[in-house]
This record gives C-alpha cells, structure tokens and sequence, in this order.
C-alpha cells in the first residue's frame, strides 16, 4: 500500500518552480515586481542569449541586511504582508504590492544559480549569497552601492527535463523584453534600463527615463505613432469601497494591428491578461474594427482592493472582480467616451510607404527634353501629335543637358519659349471656379472641396493641409449612422419565432453559460431556454439572421461566451458582431458608390455632414475614410521645406 510522506524541501521548491518559473521570462518578471516593491527608483536588467544563460537585475531600492537575504531565500518568507494582513483577522485581499507569497526567490534558487548582493541604504557594507540549485555556495560581505543586484545563471541546467522544453534564445529573449515593456509601462516614475550581453558587448535595448508623462511612456515604448493617432482615457466611478479609475491610451480605430499583442492591460499597477478586460476591449470596438483586426491601447485600471482579488493565479497574471459586469460596463462606456471625442479624426498623416511611392520627376538624357518633331522644326499644338510625352514634365532648370550653358541651351530656350506661345489644346476635365475662402470655411476641419480624383477620392483644402477622403467609405459610415439613429437597429434585432422550436443537443457546461446569457441574448431577439441538463431550445431567433444555422449559432455563441465571457448587454459579443454586420451590408449597399461623379457642393455636403456625424473618422471595417497631408509633407514634396 502507497504511503503519504513529506517531501523534502528541495524537491518541493522545485515543484514550486513549475508553477512560478516556467522559463526566464518568469523568473524575470518576479525579480523586476520585488525590485518595484523595494521602492526603486532606477531598474537595470541585463540578458544573456535571451535569458537562457544569464539574467540580472540591479535596483537602488532599500536593499537587504544578512539575516533578511537569508530569511528571504526561505519558503514563504515575505516583507510585503503587514501584520494587519495575517492572522484569521487578516484580509490578504487588501495587499498593494506587486508580490505577497514569498516564493519566487527560493524556487529560483532551487532550478537555477542564483546570486543574490544587497546593501541597506546607511550600512557599512552589502552582503552576497549565492545559492546552486539549492545548495549554499558562500554567504560572505561584499561591495556594491545601496540597492540589490540579482543574477539567475544556467537556468534549469540541473533539470533537463525542463530545459528541453524552453524555447530559442531568440523566443525567450523576445519574451522578457515583453515583460520589461510592460512593467515599464506600469510605472512611468521609475527609470528602466534593458541591455544585452553578448561576444560583441553590451547593447542597450530600452532606455527609459523616469518621470515621463503617461502617454509619453506608452507611445516610446509601443510606437511613436501612437501619440498622434491616439486619444486619451480618463474616468471615474464610485464604488462601495472607495473611487474607481481607468486612465490609458487608447488607439484610433483606423490605427490597428493584425494580433492583439499591443494591447496592454493594467489591474492597480499589476499587468494581467484577463477574458473579461479583453472582451470589454473588443465590445468598445466592436462596431468600428473589422473581426481580423485589433486595437492599439494601454489601459489602467485603478480600484479599491477590496473590489479585486489578484490571488487567483500562480504568476498573478488573471484576477477576479467583486462586480464583473460593472467593471466591463465601465471599460466600455470608458472606451467608448473617449473615442467618441476622438470618432471624427483617421489617421493622422499618410502611410510612410505610401508618401515614399510618390514619383519624382524623371530625368532626361541631353537632348530629349523637347520633342523630335521640335528639334526637327516640325509644327506643334495638333491634337495628334502632342507637344510633351505623358512622362515628361517642362522643368528645364532640372534638365542637365540645359544647364551645361553654351549655344546648345538658348536653342533649346528659345524652341521651348516658341513651342509655349502656340495655342495648345488644353487638358479636359471637370472643374468649378473656386470660390473665396470665408472665414467661417477656413475653420472646418475637413475644409473645402477642391475636385475629385477617379471619381473616388474627394481632394478638399483645409487650413493646415490637403484632405483626402474616399467618398464611399465614408458615406457608408454616414448611412450607418443614419440606420441606427432612424431605429434600424432594433428592427434588425426584431425576433421571428419559430414555427416548431429548434431542440440542440450540446454539452452541459455549454448549456449552463448559454442559460446564463439567456437574458442578454434575448434583447437581441435571441429567445432561449434549457431543455433539459444538455439541451436548449430556440424560440426565436433575430429576423436578420432568420436563414443561420441554430445550432451552429449556438455553439458558436457558447464558444464566445468562453472565451470573452458573458456579455451584460448582448448576451454574447458573437450576436452582436452578427448583427451588426447586418446593418453594416444594409449601409454599404445604401451608399454613395466609388466611381461616381460628385458636384462640389455634394462634396462639400458630404464633408460637412462627416465633421457633425460620431466616428465618422474610420469605415465600417476600421479603415480611414480621410487622410491629412500637412502642408509641411507638400512642402517636402517639392523640395520647400
């Protein structure tokens, strides 16, 4: 018969590090959150082959006496739970700092070589310990300024069973610069530092300094682009425990990305990757960003810790909320605040690729500036014979053959100046004289139609630029909006009942987080209930999707569920997308089409409804209805600026 025994400490650490330490990002991310608790104002991290061989972190925080490193390298051993949080009396809940179990350093200790230096601020000297996969090696004085620095060498080199399984220096070293980055970002008053160690030296990867503005933070370290396509989050809300705050940046629309992995989510200073802050993410865009495509943003959310449990997960990645619907509620209405002051703006400038295709003049060899038929005394100005080839453009200061001087360059001038004095057929094309300017005009952030390019693009004049928009993207936007102020909105959402109810067989796990969304579901014409421990049957399903599959939809609907969570308003944010692209076919095919001709006072109507109308800024897709190109960028254009 089996016998229950202790294991040894050695082999229990180790088990630990499964949990905690999976690989260096980890042990990383609990060396940088203990250099944050120990109040440090500077943070330098230093990576070998990714981690894999070395990793250190160097802190000027309050730093560790003999006795304390000792006790730290112990089980359970922590500074960071006041006396008021321990004992049945305690709330462990309320703890602030970003560590509280007291086990990162020791299971470290025990898969890795670890070697711990430390100095209290006022002490004579610091002190080293150094610890081989568990065994003491030394515990002696030594010299270095007040702070602590932490090295984890060979990292489960003792232990290939977990070694084999950790990825390419290249992986793991793209790992630990994510957790930097995101601690970083948490904590824009503290100065960070990532350098490599390689054959060729140190590179310095990330330097940050501290006391940048929030914003500021963000955007050096997601891209600098950011700042400019970009709005700012700032609301509040009262709780039972105290004041509910979410700051952040959030990316326009227009400004998106393929993955979700720069959207960067914060619980009280803490990064965290949770379902239900993810899919409020998702619900705010949901009616502005194609399902392939993701918003830019970094969110902070701030409570009382009374409304959080961060306990919940070995690396205290995930946390649970006392009141998850308010929380996402206020997320969204957050989001959704802030966009809506931002709704009107794309893009901030034209793609850097795109202003790069722009064609320069091209440059001639000497003497085929003018025409043959020109050079041979021919005559000009026939409809069949045109005086310029479509690529050449008259400049002839740029011509190298006419800037050599000599006799050469006056017969040239002169058989141009002759050729300019013929009448010519001018270009065809449509045209209205442009109209002053008044003063009320010049104050339109879309300004004034000018004409239209492929009968397509609107080409209009603002004070600080020339604006583009793509009509039909954003009359599309336009009509949209007009669906649902007019109420199409809750046609779409109408219920058609079923003449025999639909009876799907689905797992019962399914069926209780359908049951549970039931409510959601129905306020979007959505009617069903439990038939049975695992079954549900549909009563009526949304008349704009009458013809889809129930039972398709409905797992469909608890996948959703699963992996974004109940929704309070929808139910699920599957049936809302649904429905929304419904309403998003009915605008397309009820908007101005690409390729027809606009006069310039429907342009002009067409903008002026755009700067009135909410999130008139990005299509129904997420793509940018206008661009700007400031006058700086035509300046450049033309060697002005």
């Amino acid at each position: 018969m089996p016998q229950i025994r202790r294991l040894p400490s050695e082999l229990v650490n180790r088990i630990a590090a499964g949990e905690v330490v999976e690989r260096p990002a980890a042990a990383l991310k609990e060396l940088v959150e203990n250099a944050i608790d120990a109040g440090a104002h500077r943070i330098g991290v230093v990576l070998a082959e990714g981690g894999l061989q070395r990793l250190e972190v160097v802190d000027d925080g309050c730093g560790m006496g003999p006795e304390a490193m000792a006790l730290a390298l112990e089980r359970h051993a922590t500074s960071k739970l006041p006396d008021s949080l321990i004992g049945a009396d305690g709330a462990i809940e309320l703890v602030t700092t970003l560590g509280f179990r007291g086990e990162a350093l020791p299971s470290i200790a025990s898969v890795a070589r670890l070697t711990i230096e430390s100095r209290e601020a006022g002490a004579a000297e610091g002190w080293r310990r150094v610890v081989d996969h568990g065994a003491v090696l030394s515990d002696e004085p030594a010299a270095l300024p007040p702070g602590t620095r932490v090295r984890v060498e060979e990292l489960f080199a003792k232990v290939p069973a977990r070694r084999k399984f950790l990825r390419s220096a290249r992986s793991e070293y793209a790992a630990c610069l994510d957790v930097v980055r995101r601690l970083a970002m948490a904590r824009p008053d503290i100065a960070f530092t990532l350098e490599t160690a390689g054959e060729g030296g140190k590179r310095t990867v990330l330097s940050l300094q501290a006391g940048e503005e929030l914003a500021t933070r963000v955007a050096r370290i997601i891209a600098h682009e950011l700042k400019d396509n970009s709005v700012a989050i700032a609301l509040e809300r009262e709780t039972p425990y105290g004041l509910m705050r979410l700051t952040g940046v959030a990316g326009l629309p227009t400004w998106n990305r393929g993955v979700a992995d720069h959207q960067y989510l914060f619980v009280n200073g803490r990064p965290v990757k949770d379902r239900l802050l993810v899919g409020a993410v998702r619900g705010a865009y949901a009616d502005m960003l194609a399902r392939d495509r993701h918003a830019v943003l970094a969110l902070f959310l701030d409570l009382p810790p009374q409304d959080v449990d961060v306990n919940v997960h070995p690396a205290k990645t995930e946390v649970r909320f006392r009141d998850s619907a308010g929380v996402r509620g206020f997320i969204v209405s957050g989001l959704r605040q802030a966009l809506a002051t931002g709704d009107r703006r794309s893009a901030q400038g034209p793609d850097r690729a795109a202003m790069a295709r722009w064609v320069s003049e091209p440059v001639m060899e000497q003497g085929e500036f003018l025409p043959s038929r020109l050079r041979e005394g021919q005559g000009v100005g026939t409809p069949q014979s045109p005086l310029w080839p479509p690529q050449a453009h008259p400049n002839p200061e740029t011509r190298p053959g006419l800037r050599a001087g000599g006799e050469r360059e006056g017969l040239l001038l002169r058989d141009a100046t002759l050729a300019w004095s013929q009448p010519q057929p001018m270009p065809m094309g449509r045209a209205e004289e442009a109209a002053p300017v008044s003063a009320e005009a010049q104050s339109y952030p879309l300004g004034i139609a000018r004409g239209q390019v492929a009968n397509t693009y609107i080409v209009a004049e603002a004070a600080d630029g020339v604006v583009l928009v793509d009509q039909h993207a954003a009359h599309e936007r336009l009509v949209l909006e007009r669906l649902r102020a007019a109420g199409a909105e809750e046609g779409v959402r109408r219920s058609q009942a079923l003449l025999v109810p639909d009876v799907i067989e689905m797992d019962e796990v399914d069926c209780d987080r359908l049951e549970d969304a039931a409510e959601g579901l129905a306020r979007y014409g959505l009617v069903i209930e439990r038939f049975g421990p695992a079954a549900m049957l549909v009563r009526a399903v949304p008349s704009a999707i009458a013809k889809a599959d129930t039972a398709k939809l409905l797992t469909d609907l608890a996948d959703d569920i699963a992996k974004h969570g109940k929704q309070e308003d929808s139910g699920a944010l599957l049936l809302a997308e649904r429905l929304e692209l419904v309403l998003a076919t009915m605008a397309c095919h009820g908007s101005v089409r690409a390729g027809r001709t606009l006069s310039v006072a429907e342009m002009n109507a067409l903008l002026r409804e755009m700067e009135a109308t909410p999130r008139s800024g990005q299509c129904n897709h997420g793509r940018p209805t206008w661009v700007k190109l400031s006058m700086e960028d035509v300046e450049k254009l033309f060697g002005r600026h």
